[in-house]
């Protein structure tokens, strides 16, 4: 996969790691991946909560 850049920097600010060692490093991808998906469920319930309150 070839990455740009924008997405080298976008891996610093978030997760604190180059993208070449994202790829590299099990460990590192597997941490990574689980605060992106602990992430993704935040927004998922904050939405839904959101999108009760608008209709109830």
């Amino acid at each position: 996969m070839k990455y740009t850049s924008e997405m080298e920097k976008a891996m610093q600010q978030s997760h604190h790691i180059g993208f070449s060692e994202y790829q590299r490093k099990l460990k590192q991808r597997l941490a990574v991946e689980k605060k992106r998906q602990q992430e993704y469920q935040k927004c998922k319930l904050f939405t839904l909560a959101y999108m009760n309150q608008q209709h109830g």
